[in-house]
């Protein structure tokens, strides 16, 4: 592998595996109405915020972190704007006190903040607007979750970066499996060893206390305590629980993936399980976790941020591909993991965060796991079954086409009945 090409792998793990405070729209939004009270100088009167149809569906259903069980696009924004660290970025709502909860709930109540849908944006669009004894505040954000594109102050250009996030998809274009193999069998391992181990320290945390307590829907306890000590559902428990934890208003930060806390659980969590059962030193499962976190990015490179395609597929590819690699797989059988996860199971779609999503992560790697005992006897989904084609790359390639134009409308007719516009009769 050449230097240039190792670099860029080494600086799309350190950019990508950052925390989170919480689940990742919420944050977003209140991100941005921290910035715009920081921008105005003074306590808003009014805040509006403007969302595409996404970020309304990925808050709708899920607890605002840190807001005492809060829910929805108004409680982010105004908890951002009373407690928010504009300098924090994901970690925004870190710092909110029991005051700010219930100047939150207060304002809340009065309806001092609107939400309107942005039709015709990008998948992942907020723009937070305040106004304040005559001035007026704007913030802008687009397809990154803390990629600021504009800021204004009393309609004037204060900050402007359209290229940025450009900028930063151009290096994932190196991305392909047989070079991510490469790079997790010649990384050293001093180049990724703090963002990893960071990795693994906050979302075993997570985990832990979602298995502990009664967070969510209780998939991970549920696994656990029916389905016993079996490596699989071992496995399977230890990233279910995590999510339980995280879509239900838990305080603990989680290092995500692809700007998703449950993508980052479930690219991880199964492969750290997997190495404990069997003694994999920590090298082994450092270059493990190469794989499966740079193979997740790979395939939402081209699905995009937020679409009607449930991500945690891509991050169960990619997190059996790494447990493929754990067992000594060579490179065609890493591809045929991920041929074979994505084959089964490569439909199902996003119907916003919420306690759900910790179910649709143990069906995902349900099906990573099967993928990975097919592809370690040889066995692959062939080209022409259905959308699989003739190597893994180009599958990738079809799933992501599949998921970001295919599903366009998929995803506008998903919110309209999450937001009561389509009445079924």
């Amino acid at each position: 592998m050449n230097q240039e090409l190792y670099q860029k792998y080494v600086e799309i793990l350190k950019s990508e595996l950052v925390p989170a405070l919480g689940c990742t729209e919420p944050i977003a939004l209140a991100y941005a109405a921290a910035v715009a009270r920081k921008e105005l100088g003074q306590f808003p009167e009014k805040v509006e915020v403007l969302c595409s149809g996404n970020i309304i569906k990925n808050v709708k259903g899920v607890k605002v972190p840190n807001s005492g069980g809060m829910k929805g696009v108004e409680a982010a924004v105004i908890l951002g704007i009373v407690g928010g660290k504009a300098d924090r970025e994901l970690e925004v709502l870190q710092s909110i006190s029991e005051e700010d909860r219930e100047k939150t709930r207060q304002l809340f109540k009065e309806g001092y903040c609107e939400c309107k849908l942005k039709e015709g944006t990008a998948n992942l669009y907020i723009e937070v607007r305040v106004w304040a004894s005559g001035e007026e505040a704007a913030v802008r954000i687009e397809h990154a979750h803390t990629n600021i594109t504009r800021i204004e102050h009393n309609q004037k250009v204060v900050y402007e970066n359209e290229e940025k996030f450009t900028a930063h998809e151009l290096d994932k274009s190196c991305l392909n499996i047989k070079d991510i193999t490469a790079f997790a069998n010649e990384v050293k391992i001093a180049d990724v060893k703090d963002v990893l181990m960071r990795q693994i320290e906050y979302n075993y945390a997570i985990s832990e206390e979602g298995l502990q307590n009664t967070w969510g829907a209780q998939i991970g306890k549920i696994i656990r305590e029916e389905e016993g000590d079996q490596l699989k559902w071992k496995m399977i428990s230890r990233a279910a629980a995590g999510s339980d934890a995280r879509m239900s208003g838990c305080s603990l930060p989680v290092i995500i993936n692809a700007g998703s806390g449950n993508q980052g659980m479930t690219c991880s969590l199964p492969v750290v399980e997997y190495a404990k059962e069997k003694r994999k030193t920590e090298e082994e499962l450092l270059r493990a976790l190469c794989v499966s976190n740079l193979i997740a990015q790979d395939q939402k490179r081209y699905i995009g941020a937020l679409s009607a395609y449930c991500g945690v597929v891509c991050a169960a590819a990619g997190a059996g591909a790494a447990i493929t690699y754990l067992c000594g797989g060579d490179e065609e059988q890493i591809e045929n993991t991920v041929i074979n996860t994505i084959a089964n199971i490569g439909g199902m779609v996003c119907d916003g965060a919420k306690p759900s999503c910790a179910a649709k992560i143990s069906s995902a790697l349900q099906s990573a796991i099967l993928g990975h005992e097919m592809a370690m006897r040889g066995i692959r989904f062939e080209a022409g079954d259905g959308i699989v084609m003739e190597n893994a790359e180009d599958t990738v390639k079809a799933v992501g086409y599949m998921g970001k134009n295919g599903m366009k409308q998929t995803d506008v007719e998903i919110l309209n009945l999450m937001i009561g516009k389509t009445k079924l009769s």
